[in-house]
This record gives C-alpha cells, sequence and structure tokens, in this order.
C-alpha cells in the first residue's frame, strides 16, 4: 500500500509540476519583486514627507496641479485611476492611468516628485489579470489549487520514504542482534 501511495504520488507530483510550471515560476517571480517594493525605488517610487495634516487643497488645485507634469498625462478626472491621500505624511499621490505617479505638497500643491510607479503592472502579473480577462479565475487559481495538491503529494511522499526506511532500518536491525 504504502509503495503504491508512494508511486501515485510521485506521478501526480511529475505531472501537475510540468502543468503549472510557468504560472508558478511568474507568481514566484513577481512576488518576490512585490516583497521588496517598499525599498526598490524602480518598483515603487519612495513616499516624501511634508508637514502633518489635513489637506487643504481642493480637487481643482490637485487637477491643476498635476495637469502641469507632462509625464503624467493628465488633463482631466477621467486619465487619474487614483488619489491616495496621506494626512500623517501631508501629500497627496495621483496616480495616472499611464502609471505614472504624482506626489503633492498637500497645503501647497507644489509637485514633489514624479516617478513611474511598477507595483500595480508588478500586481497584475502576480495575479494574472494582467495577462488576460480569464487568466486569474481560469489559470492563476487552478494552479495555486494544484500547487496545493503538490504539496501534499510531496509530504505524502516524504511520510511514505521516511516509514519505508524506518521498517528497513528497524528490521536491519533486529536481524542483526
Amino acid at each position: 500500500m504504502s509503495a503504491s501511495l508512494r508511486r501515485v504520488s510521485r506521478s501526480l507530483h511529475l505531472w501537475i509540476s510540468l502543468g503549472i510550471f510557468i504560472p508558478v515560476v511568474i507568481v514566484i517571480g513577481s512576488g518576490l519583486l512585490l516583497q521588496v517594493k517598499k525599498e526598490v525605488d524602480w518598483i515603487q517610487p519612495p513616499t516624501q514627507k511634508m508637514a502633518k495634516g489635513a489637506p487643504t487643497l481642493s480637487f481643482a488645485e490637485i487637477i491643476d496641479a498635476v495637469a502641469q507634469v507632462p509625464q503624467a498625462e493628465v488633463s482631466s478626472w477621467d486619465d487619474i485611476d487614483r488619489l491616495d491621500v496621506r494626512p500623517s505624511k501631508g501629500i497627496v499621490k495621483v496616480r495616472g492611468n499611464n502609471h505614472w505617479e504624482v506626489q503633492l505638497d498637500a497645503k501647497s500643491g507644489d509637485v514633489l516628485q514624479v516617478a513611474y510607479r511598477r507595483a500595480d503592472t508588478i500586481e497584475a502579473i502576480h495575479d494574472g489579470s494582467w495577462f488576460f480577462e480569464g487568466a486569474k479565475l481560469y489559470v492563476f487559481l487552478p494552479a495555486a489549487i494544484l500547487l496545493f495538491v503538490l504539496w501534499i503529494t510531496g509530504l505524502v511522499m516524504l511520510v511514505t520514504t521516511l516509514k519505508s526506511k524506518y521498517r528497513k532500518h528497524y528490521y536491519q536491525s533486529k536481524r542483526h542482534r
């Protein structure tokens, strides 16, 4: 039984690992980049700090300030993906649809930093949504489930191998007594 279970587990383990190799490499590689996104400015621009406090900028002032930054390519709210207001750091981050991030002083509206933000793209690669509409649900989710099955089959192989080695060692030591 143990050898049969080990053989089935080994076969499942091999074929599943070959089937999910590419999605798993993508998830691991992008996951490693996301782990260091706060430490690597190339991935995510560092957040600037100004005087703490509630922002005093109006939405119109935010648009006007960001529209002055050519890389942002912002002329209306349709060009903005999101605003990130950080009262504790005294800034407003404006992320354009083109992945450029403009950090503004939340009180004066001065542009503090302009940088390309790669973290969102890497996150989309990580979850599969960057590739095509259904990749997240129909490729990456099944790959994650199969990775869990790999973990279980690997555990079965480990336990059955250790059990077999223990039995072999036990019976050999018994014969030599």
